[in-house]
């Protein structure tokens, strides 16, 4: 798995801060790869009166490697770790707790979570402890307005934003929250809400500056759900960067929707150099199938567009979902071998999650039984197909493509390696380059830093 800044941290940090709390980072991850463990020092030396612990993941959400998840219990460790030390609150927040917050709370043995908005519920949570209110288990979910006077900049620290920058060649930031669209596997509508909350690009701007002058990031990536959004508000942000000259290059997740090469031509000159496509269903019954509103010619006007603009791209897909068949994964398979230049990595199966359209499906169709907390993970596989004959032909169809994946682990593993000799950030064009044998399958480039 790809490190990546707590950034969630940052932001409570900064708005409990604000209110005029005394803080303490410490990240775990950071502290065991550099062979320390500090924590029940950093606990009895800082004398908290509450801890708060971030989850990012539930798991990783593929199933081929579904015996390596124990995100959960070592969260449950850890809190295990921290009673024995001192007798405080112990809170959980942090999209994987939104997600499942209920099942995660009593799996791990906290006293309090929030879900939602951390940087508010986190501040209502310590106002009802001071104030001596008995505050509820579970705080939210909150998905305030957000209006500039309520905008936080994250406090990230130079002894985390050195290491992760050192780690993953790029930090990470988020310009807006929320997801308005309906595809029913997705977690996003729980975790950030399905309303938008843009910032106004000059705060944007403001904190990338802060960025590149106080911890020399040069490369980061927008954690958006979706960097493109429909109204176009991403636009307005590439046309601040442009104007304030910023000099860093940055990646997003996007959504295969019609850009311009107008628009396109902004984006790089403002410096995206690769993105993340969120495509997930490789046909049009199969796109259909999980809540998608476009088909697969518009992933193929999209993936042109971007070798048209000289932009590296990876898609993500995944197989088995509702409506899959023998056919669908055949003319999937197909579809996915006519997209040029770019790189590819699959999914076996769909990873349920409570809350969603796919969860209430597998209810209807007996893959989950009733009142089934999805704490281990289980996967949409459709009734009709067989998934070792489906891994099967994935794995056939990708033999000797260097530029495709399955399972996704592979991708990781292939950027892992070319780290090795000194690229950093997404790789993708990189991975196309060596795909071909050495040529080169773009004009531009190849992207990292040495």
């Amino acid at each position: 798995m790809t490190l990546v800044y707590p950034l969630g941290m940052a932001v409570v940090d900064a708005a409990l801060s604000r209110q005029g709390h005394l803080t303490k980072q410490f990240d775990l991850l950071f502290n065991q790869a550099k062979g320390q463990t500090g924590l029940e020092n950093t606990i009895t030396s800082f004398i908290p009166d509450i801890v708060g612990i971030s989850v990012r993941n539930i798991d990783n959400v593929d199933s081929l490697s579904a015996h390596n998840n124990r995100y959960l219990t070592g969260i449950k460790k850890l809190v295990s770790r921290i009673r024995k030390i001192c007798r405080i609150p112990i809170v959980l927040g942090g999209p994987a707790v939104s997600i499942m917050p209920g099942p995660i709370l009593n799996f791990t043995g906290a006293d309090h979570c929030v879900v939602g908005e951390g940087e508010v519920a986190f501040n209502l949570l310590i106002e009802k402890i001071i104030q001596k209110k008995r505050p509820p288990a579970v705080i939210g979910p909150l998905f305030p307005r957000m209006a500039p006077e309520t905008f936080i900049s994250p406090n990230y620290r130079k002894i985390l934003t050195d290491y992760y920058f050192e780690q993953s060649g790029m930090l990470n930031y988020q310009t807006k929250r929320g997801c308005p669209f309906e595809c029913n596997y997705c977690s996003y509508p729980l975790i950030e809400g399905k309303k938008i909350r843009y910032q106004v690009p000059e705060f944007v701007v403001e904190n990338l500056k802060r960025l590149k002058k106080d911890f020399i990031i040069n490369t980061l990536f927008f954690t958006d759900s979706v960097f493109n959004d429909p109204a176009g508000r991403f636009l307005e942000v590439a046309e601040a960067m442009v104007r304030e000259n910023l000099g860093i290059k940055w990646a997003a997740y996007f959504r295969p929707d019609v850009i311009s090469q107008k628009n396109l031509s902004l984006l790089k000159r403002s410096g995206l150099y690769a993105m993340e496509v969120g495509s997930d269903g490789a046909c049009d019954r199969t796109l259909k199938g999980i809540g998608k509103t476009f088909g697969f010619n518009r992933i193929m006007e999209f993936n042109e567009s971007c070798i048209t603009a000289d932009i590296p791209c990876a898609h993500f897909f995944m197989f088995g979902g509702p409506g899959e068949t023998i056919e669908t994964i055949n003319q999937g398979l197909s579809n996915i071998q006519r997209l040029r230049h770019t790189v590819v990595s699959v999914f076996s199966g769909i990873r349920i999650l409570p809350g969603t359209g796919l969860a209430d499906i597998a209810l209807s169709q007996g893959i989950i039984p009733p009142g089934e907390n999805l704490i281990q993970p289980k996967f949409y596989i459709a009734p009709e197909i067989d998934k070792t004959e489906m891994d099967s032909k994935i794995k056939q169809s990708f033999l000797r493509r260097k530029d495709r994946f399955f399972p996704p682990e592979k991708a990781v593993m292939r950027m892992k390696a070319l780290k090795v000799f000194g690229f950093k950030g997404l790789l993708w064009d990189m991975i196309l380059k060596t795909s071909s044998g050495g040529k080169k399958t773009r004009s531009t480039k190849l992207h990292g830093i040495t």
